[in-house]
């Protein structure tokens, strides 16, 4: 939604409350300044609470489709919302409320400045509008917090602006710029889902788009401070709802804070029903009174045990639990009694000198290491080769998805992976030296892909700036060639060149390489280790790697990010991943004969696909297209077959193309002088990856072996048990570069306590434990 209006307009109920004494549980102990601050004179709400204290309420996911964008008026520089009826903010004070209200309400300046926490502080906000509230945290948090400290912003929004919208909005504060710059280059496509984008190396800010109480009831996070922010209550009731106010109580940490420009009676009742404590303040301007407030100390406990705070707090004197003891897993969220084994582990306190290893240095092992390192968390990456050799050795491969025509888990992912990898990399590296913003054309061979292609479209109204059909005619000039199908355009999908790729990201500064044959991992005792001061100082265990040279390596947390043929080491071994041989072929042709050649504008995939040629520095360019699918082959050698069947995909999708091409070159394709390259990816038996934490399988099969014989009626309450610090990101077959990114920014999220970069439920669908589950249902 929306920033508040700084009009004088009166809240929908201006009916005054009468005033309470203190309640007992308005400032809970060892809140910081607790004794200093006023207490909340918070009556009994009259209003039923809509979940039990400190949980989400459950609502349905929405569907997968664009968000209708919001209708302006302008006068001058500040917006107006033609269907709220509604400003965003006023040109003359808009600002200074910004900052009685939601800044010095919620007393950031000094939460920022004794901010020592290794996970970042995070921000909560229920209408982004044009980002105003969050600009001015973002520049009160750089000019105060320490060095090392970092902000994270989640903020919804149901009808997002156009970027030209916001930038025209934002450009009333010029001392802002450096920060909307950033946002505005970033700024996604108004579909529903997670946006995560980045103001500064310090400043995370995800965009949950779409309606508030659906975005973030399935957030998985920990808020620090609230902004109650949208349009009047006045102008926009729905927003301002008992649902609305239990999912803020439902995603905050136990120490939370919250402000709003309102005093509404219903707004108070409704904040007190989910378990808030509030206290009238004086509002900005003409503005009489507003509130600001806290969780009271039943909720606060709540959230505590179901975060594991309080069970951390309570043994952080006392010898740690056995690791598959209940009470090490965290008490079981009633959100999850129906698949209890999706539920995360409690996040092991880190520290700035928490010490992380990454097996493997393809791409997911090395998108895993940078994400780190961004976070400032030392890493340590290994492989026994170079960094992008094997599966992740091209010199070009192609960004792109293909996705169901029902909506399924796994579009979804694969739609949000897409976008998150194309703002990765043009953050990454703007001059697009290590890929390219081509766009991808999904052709329609065959009248069964036209009629799938055809139902996607229809289930699916997604902004043209991310998918749109077009014909044959508009795939020509898009290709720059002449197609006779049909297809589908991805506009935010393009190439990147592998190896170069994986080699830039393990140079991220705070990522030290090391070639190393890893043989065995081991999990240690907190007490336990080889290396000197080899102690974790929290109690926490730790991994250690043995390499083929007999060497030791002892970590904090380990992410195995191996795929292809390498054999997972135990205890991971029962991870279902299946080699798939895959063959490229590529033709390199020199300067002199290059001039002639017919170039492709934009990947083209049909049964295969081929990327627009390569220029090198020496003029020559490079043609490639493939690859052969062949699960269960292990022959290393380069076949002419292979390169055959190549050019037969490449002539069936693209005969035009093809018979220029060898028309310049004289000689038919299939008789060039053509290289070719072997690789195995990694695949999953359901084609999506596996990412996030490692499951304990022996105790998995102890705990749920009851459901083999009910696997509806006979779940048990016990939250998965998984192995402490282990991580896993593999199974990403043939869309490595499109899915690692995220799965990477998804592993760092959930190991540094942060805010996850995807729904619960997609989390869910990424579980490295989904099959094992199958597995124990099926008795296998």
């Amino acid at each position: 939604m929306n920033d508040r209006p700084s009009s004088p307009r009166q809240p929908a109920s201006a009916t005054p409350e009468p005033s309470a004494s203190s309640v007992s549980d308005a400032a809970p102990k060892g809140r910081p300044n607790a004794m200093t601050r006023k207490p909340a004179t918070t009556p009994p709400s009259a209003i039923d609470p809509v979940t039990a204290p400190g949980v989400v309420p459950e609502v349905p996911l929405a569907p997968l489709a664009a968000l209708e964008e919001a209708r302006l008026e302008w006068d001058d520089a500040a917006p107006q919302a033609m269907d709220y009826g509604d400003v965003y903010f006023s040109i003359h004070d808009g600002r200074a409320e910004t900052v009685h209200v939601f800044l010095d309400s919620n007393r950031l300046s000094e939460r920022f400045r004794d901010w020592r926490e290794a996970r970042p502080f995070v921000i909560g906000e229920t209408g982004f509008g044009t980002g105003l509230n969050i600009l001015c945290a973002a520049q009160r948090f750089l000019a105060t917090a320490p060095a090392e400290a970092r902000l994270h912003v989640v903020s919804v929004e149901k009808h997002p602006m156009r970027a030209a919208d916001l930038e025209r909005a934002l450009s009333a504060w010029p001392d802002l710029a450096s920060l909307a710059k950033p946002l505005v280059a970033q700024w996604p496509a108004a579909v529903l889902g997670v946006h995560r984008l980045w103001l500064d190396e310090r400043i995370t800010l995800d965009l949950h788009f779409g309606d508030a109480v659906e975005r973030l009831s399935r957030l998985e996070g920990g808020v620090d401070a609230w902004f109650l922010d949208g349009f009047s209550p006045s102008k926009n009731p729905e927003m301002w709802s008992p649902a609305l106010f239990a999912a803020m109580a439902g995603i905050s940490h136990p120490e939370a804070t919250f402000a709003t420009f309102t005093a509404a009676g219903f707004v108070r009742r409704g904040l007190r029903a989910a378990g808030f404590a509030w206290r009238k303040v004086p509002g900005h301007g003409m503005k009489r009174e507003m509130i600001c407030g806290e969780l009271d100390a039943a909720t606060s406990a709540a959230r505590a045990e179901l975060m594991g705070l309080a069970e951390r707090q309570e043994q952080h004197d006392r010898p740690r639990p056995p690791l598959t003891s209940p009470a090490q897993r965290g008490v079981l969220h009633p959100l999850r009694r129906e698949q209890p084994w999706t539920q995360p582990p409690q996040p092991a306190p880190i520290s700035r000198e928490t010490h992380v290893a990454v097996l493997g240095a393809g791409i997911a092992g090395t998108s895993c290491a940078e994400a780190l390192a961004r976070r400032g968390v030392k890493v340590t990456l290994i492989d026994a080769e170079a960094p992008g050799a094997r599966a992740s050795g091209n010199t070009q491969g192609a960004l792109y998805v293909k996705l169901a025509a029902e909506t399924n888990p796994a579009s979804r992912f694969q739609l949000a992976a897409l976008q998150y990898s194309r703002r990765w990399l043009a953050s990454l590296d703007p001059e697009q030296t290590l890929w390219s913003a081509s766009g991808v054309l999904q052709l329609a061979t065959s009248e069964r892909e036209r009629k799938r292609q055809q139902r996607f479209a229809d289930n699916h109204p997604l902004p043209e700036a991310l998918l749109r059909p077009v014909t044959a005619g508009q795939a020509s000039q898009i290709a720059g060639n002449e197609i006779t199908f049909d297809g589908l355009f991805y506009p935010v999908a393009g190439w990147v060149r592998p190896k170069a790729l994986c080699q830039h990201l393990a140079a991220t500064p705070g990522v030290s390489f090391r070639q190393a044959r890893i043989v065995a991992i081991q999990s240690l005792g907190a007490e336990e280790g080889r290396e000197e001061g080899g102690k974790t100082g929290n109690g926490a265990p730790r991994w250690q790697l043995q390499a083929s040279d007999g060497s030791y390596l002892e970590v904090d947390q380990l992410i195995v990010a191996l795929g292809e043929q390498t054999h997972l080491p135990e205890p991971l071994a029962h991870l279902p991943l299946q080699p798939i041989r895959g063959q490229v072929s590529e033709i390199t042709v020199p300067p002199e004969q290059a001039a002639g050649l017919p170039m492709l504008d934009s990947v083209v995939c049909a049964g295969g696909y081929v990327s627009p040629c390569q220029r090198h520095a020496d003029g020559s360019v490079t043609l490639s297209f493939g690859a052969t699918f062949a699960p269960r082959d292990e022959d290393e050698a380069v076949r002419e077959a292979d390169h055959i069947a190549n050019v037969a995909e490449l002539r069936s999708a693209l005969p035009a193309f093809v018979a220029a091409w060898e028309q310049a070159r004289g000689v038919r394709l299939e008789d060039d002088a053509w290289q070719g390259r072997v690789a195995w990816r990694a695949a999953s038996p359901d084609k999506s990856p596996l990412a996030g934490p490692a499951p304990d399988a022996a105790q998995w099969h102890e705990d749920y072996a009851a459901m083999a014989f009910d696997a509806k009626k006979r779940v048990p309450s016990l939250s998965g048990a998984h192995l402490p610090g282990l991580w896993l990101s593999t199974a990403h077959g043939s869309r490595g570069f499109t899915t690692a990114p995220l799965c990477a920014e998804l592993i760092a999220s959930q190991l540094c306590g942060e805010p996850l970069p995807l729904e619960r439920e997609l989390a869910e669908h990424l579980h490295p434990g989904r099959r094992l589950i199958r597995d124990i249902v099926q008795r296998r």
